[in-house]
């Protein structure tokens, strides 16, 4: 008799995250009982990134590895990204692999697992313009924070990117869904949701637009926290940054993705500003939001991409302010329009850019933490820290504290003072009592 305990590999970025818990609320509605271990599972799933081709070759690798747990009546299935790039592709490259399927073909997952018992090798990766899962609940692990999705698929054409391919066209969730949705986390025990789009900013239900969002949710009881990602620069408009300077739970952080300070590279991107128009936006943001924290995502080594216009990156950084920055060499992706272009970067050299990259990125961040240490702030204690036997919170300015407090501490916050720093993760000493406690 098949037990129905399924395993779930997640890689990638947050969206993945609440896939990964879609497709659990998906299963739980057929039984299916989630588990720690592979070996301990009638039913593995990998849930894929296709952004860069490292991610993709890293999950080809687990698959092989998996493989040791594989019994009579166990599944292997590959989801996400991936699979839908990928599609009946994979099945015909990889024979270890049972069933393919897409973000918008989880509903159908387990009549898929179903063919694949059956000895058929099933996939799925049709979009699906309509589907928000608004039936499925979700299954997630019990906590004071949690990812909503507000908008699924881009409709912006980057040459680098993937994703358009991968998730489809852009398309949002009534501002009322994701308002129950919120209300529902609240009353279990969340205090802080972070909104999900690929554009997320750009969202709009057809009637309300991001800032409209981000005062609803913001309004929601037990709601302190409300952080958002990844949003366009472009698309802060005048009624989203009045919406984020007003409406107190939205946390004083954005991660900006800027992907080069060269207008030329940007071009040849095709984003849709300058580096004078990000700078402004930036500006903006500070001018409403006092204390307010950038984080960023920068791509070295794109096509035709010239040792002055890497400066130009390099310069942006500090005149940008960054606390922090996810760096990363190009990777071609097929089906992108980035690969037709000529002038690519050597490999040597995309490599040396992108450790000069990062050395400017972490000085940077060490000087702005260091300059903080002895500032008071209030955290949310999150989760136990890796090591160390402290635990871990975060500022809202998205700064991670490492505290001595005990484990029944998770959920609460505090108001602590930045005691020291490594350059990127802060120590903290406690100040008076816990502000309030939830969990």
């Amino acid at each position: 008799m098949i037990r129905k305990r399924v395993y779930v590999e997640t890689y990638g970025c947050q969206m993945n995250v609440a896939d990964t818990e879609l497709m659990l609320g998906v299963l739980g509605r057929e039984g299916y009982e989630s588990v720690e271990q592979p070996d301990e599972a009638d039913l593995m799933l990998v849930n894929t990134c296709a952004v860069r081709d490292n991610a993709e070759q890293r999950v080809l690798g687990r698959i092989g590895e998996l493989q040791r747990f594989r019994r009579a009546e166990v599944v292997l299935g590959v989801v996400g990204c991936m699979a839908q790039r990928l599609g009946a592709a994979l099945l015909e490259r990889r024979a270890d692999v049972d069933l393919v399927v897409g973000p918008d073909a989880y509903r159908r997952l387990p009549e898929l697992v179903a063919q694949a018992r059956a000895g058929g090798r099933p996939y799925d990766t049709d979009f699906r313009s309509w589907e928000h899962y608004e039936d499925v609940p979700t299954t997630r692990a019990p906590g004071p924070t949690a990812f909503v999705t507000v908008q699924r698929g881009c409709d912006y054409r980057c040459t680098f990117c993937i994703v358009p391919a991968t998730r489809g066209p852009e398309r949002s969730r009534r501002l009322e869904d994701v308002v129950g949705e919120v209300r529902r986390l609240a009353a279990s025990g969340a205090t802080e949701v972070t909104l999900l789009g690929q554009t997320v900013n750009s969202y709009h239900d057809g009637r309300h637009d991001f800032g409209g969002l981000l005062r609803a949710v913001g309004a929601v009881d037990g709601i302190r926290r409300v952080r958002f990602t990844s949003p366009y620069p472009t698309d802060f408009g005048d009624g989203v940054v009045a919406a984020m300077a007003e409406t107190a739970a939205v946390c004083e952080h954005v991660h900006l993705p800027v992907q080069s300070g060269s207008n030329t590279v940007l071009r040849r991107m095709l984003r849709r500003y300058t580096r004078e128009r990000y700078l402004e936006v930036v500006t903006r943001l500070r001018a409403a939001i006092p204390g307010i924290t950038f984080s960023t995502d920068i791509i070295v080594g794109f096509p035709g991409e010239t040792d002055a216009q890497f400066e130009e990156t390099l310069t942006l950084v500090e005149e940008a302010g960054f606390d922090d920055a996810y760096t990363f060499r190009y990777s071609p992706r097929e089906g992108t329009p980035a690969t037709r272009l000529r002038d690519s970067v050597s490999d040597p050299v995309a490599a040396a850019r992108l450790e000069c990259l990062i050395g400017r990125v972490r000085e940077q961040a060490r000087r702005r933490n260091v300059a903080r240490v002895g500032s008071v702030h209030e955290v949310l204690v999150e989760r136990q820290a890796r090591r160390g036997g402290l635990l871990l919170a975060r500022t809202r300015g998205n700064h991670m504290v490492l505290l001595e407090l005990p484990q029944s501490a998770v959920g609460e916050y505090h108001r602590v003072r930045l005691s020291g720093t490594t350059g990127s993760t802060f120590t903290g000493s406690l100040l008076g009592v816990p502000a309030m406690a939830v969990l």
